[in-house]
């Protein structure tokens, strides 16, 4: 990426490195003030754009970019997620470029009212009275979506009377329209125990934590029943409700105004450095993130770096928080303070966050490394497939090889060269099977290792680490019996690739090996095979065009090895040679070949 902007090399680095996911960003000046706060489905894409564009019709983004000296991010699950640590983070700094709401409204939340006969409502506004909020959303549509539907599927009160106990039984209240149109039991005048009001209220607090599968079933149900019935509208609104009901069902990660004050730690090590990553979170929203490193000097104790990292956090950032969540407990705890490692639920989609972060920030690292030194990249994939493949040594220099034909016709193969797991474009190699008959693959790889082989032997060149074979067991037999015959067994290591499921196989092992699919190894292996299947393809057409114009020219009287030779070398194809006027084909034959090879081409449309 280059900047259209002086920027310094710091700034440079991040940008180079900053990864390709949903998260939000935060622009810093030269005092490291926080100036702008954004939001971004991919962070590279969005961030770069800032820096590679004039920004013509905006003078403010220039400015802003000008001023610009630091950047920090934080990477979340989901766009959705974006938004709202977006929002939570401009609330929390009110950066200089941002623009702020006038009425500085809050997302929408879900309340479960602390009462004898709890009320479900939305609600903007958070009270510390022992209610619970589940939220914030991003969606009001959704929110609004969810609090119907809760409606419809459960009988539960809308209005504000207390329902005291002993109002109930004195019969202060009447039933109201809610209960004849059968969208609540009556529990004001004692018609719906508490028990059994409560238990919907318990099934609504699982669906809203998440555990919306009955809903969606439900709304499933009502709308194919609405269809059956040729009720077309009414089903199209059920619809919507239920499309709107699966998207929330793939909630935010930032959910529960129940988690208050509490600082979520988590830890991993790179190298010779521990990192921690450390985020605050305020009523479930996440309000400061940061990332530390520390580089080890002695053989400390994971136990003893985590719990030094967590007092010096908490003391830069003046945390008071008295619960703090953690991937395993550190050597000494600050005072009065609870450590929590959860297994599931909210805290842990908090704690497993953190983490992502910390590994984001462990990518991050290996780039700029590799980046500073690119050597260090090439040494640690070849380290990792010596280690993957079982090699005896570094595969430095690596052969690919794939044949390609058409019910066999024009049989070719290539083999293509990495070294060093870059392509050797200049070290490829063409082959035209001349000892194999028919559709035979096994017998053209056994005789293009051969040729191969035996031509590297005879003019003293090295041998490769490491030779595949695109294909199964067939065709890595037949690539051990060219290298048995050519006494090279022992120097060399030889393994297949099956097409369908990646398999890797080995000489004489059955059971092939499967590597991950976020393998380097396994990328690197692809990449052979596709460049060879590619170059391959490539050859074999050239092969089939030739033939064809060879064959097509070789009716005419008067045209000879040479004028075809010269015809393919300017026009490549027969198409191209019937498409070109007299001038260019006598530029190339000369006047009375041109004028025999028109007449044949005319006659032969």
């Amino acid at each position: 990426m280059k900047s259209l902007y002086n920027i310094s090399e710091k700034l440079q680095s991040i940008l180079d490195r900053i990864p390709e996911v949903p998260g939000v960003y935060q622009y810093l000046d030269e005092t490291g003030m926080i100036i702008y706060v954004g939001k971004a489905k991919n962070l590279k894409k969005r961030v770069h754009s800032y820096f590679t564009k004039l920004h013509e019709e905006s003078p403010k983004t220039r400015i802003l970019v000008r001023k610009i000296r630091d950047l920090k991010y934080i990477v979340v699950d989901s766009e959705e997620d974006a938004l709202l640590l977006e929002n939570n983070l401009i609330k929390q700094y009110r950066p200089r470029y941002n623009v702020l709401l006038k009425d500085d409204k809050t997302y929408p939340s879900i309340c479960i009212c602390k009462e004898p006969f709890p009320r479900v409502f939305q609600t903007r506004q958070i009270h510390k009275n022992g209610s619970e909020y589940f939220g914030p959303y991003s969606s009001v549509p959704v929110v609004k979506a969810l609090v119907s539907l809760i409606h419809q599927l459960y009988p539960i009160r809308t209005c504000k009377l207390p329902l005291l106990d002993n109002e109930i039984r004195q019969g202060k209240y009447k039933v109201c329209l809610e209960y004849h149109i059968k969208r609540c039991l009556g529990p004001c005048v004692g018609l719906q125990t508490q028990a059994s009001y409560l238990q919907n209220i318990e099934d609504i607090r699982e669906i809203l934590k998440g555990n919306s599968a009955e809903i969606s079933k439900h709304l499933l149900q009502e709308m194919q029943q609405l269809s059956s019935e040729l009720r077309f509208e009414e089903a199209q609104l059920i619809k919507e409700k239920y499309v709107l009901i699966e998207q929330y069902r793939s909630k935010s990660t930032i959910v529960n105004s129940g988690l208050h004050d509490i600082d979520v730690f988590s830890y991993d090590e790179f190298n010779q450095s521990a990192i921690i990553n450390y985020l605050h979170l305020m009523n479930g929203c996440i309000v400061r993130g940061f990332t530390i490193e520390y580089k080890k000097r002695l053989e400390e104790a994971k136990e003893e770096l985590f719990s030094t990292a967590i007092f010096e956090l908490r003391q830069r950032f003046n945390s008071h928080s008295k619960e703090i969540i953690v991937p395993f407990l550190p050597d000494i705890l600050p005072e009065q303070v609870t450590a929590t490692i959860p297994q599931r639920g909210d805290r842990k989609k908090v704690l497993d966050l953190s983490l992502h972060n910390v590994h984001q920030y462990k990518v991050d690292l290996l780039k700029q490394q590799e980046t500073l030194n690119p050597e260090q990249r090439t040494t640690r994939i070849l380290t990792t497939m010596k280690k993957d493949l079982y090699l005896k040594e570094l595969p430095l220099h690596i052969e690919c090889f794939d044949n390609s034909n058409i019910q066999g016709a024009f049989p070719v193969s290539s083999c293509v060269v990495f070294k060093n797991a870059k392509p050797s474009k200049k070290d490829y190699r063409h082959f035209n099977i001349k000892t194999v008959e028919g559709p035979n693959d096994f017998a053209s790889m056994e005789e293009v290792l051969t040729r191969r082989y035996k031509r590297l032997l005879d003019e003293s060149q090295p041998l490769p680490q490491l030779i595949i074979v695109d294909g199964g067991k067939g065709q890595l037999s037949s690539a051990v019996e060219a290298l048995s015959e050519l006494n090279i067994m022992s120097r060399v290591q030889v393994i297949g690739i099956a097409k369908n499921l990646e398999e890797l196989y080995f000489p004489n092992d059955p059971v092939p090996l499967y590597l991950d699919k976020n393998s380097e190894t396994l990328r690197i292996i692809q990449q052979l095979r596709d460049e060879a299947h590619r170059f391959g393809i490539t050859h074999h057409r050239n092969q089939r065009s030739k033939n064809q114009i060879a064959s097509e020219l070789d009716e005419i009287k008067g045209i000879g090895e040479k004028t075809k030779v010269a015809l393919l070398k300017e026009f490549k194809s027969l198409k191209k040679i019937r498409e070109a006027d007299q001038d260019s084909l006598e530029k190339v034959i000369g006047a009375s070949k041109a004028k025999k090879l028109i007449v044949f081409l005319q006659e032969h449309q």
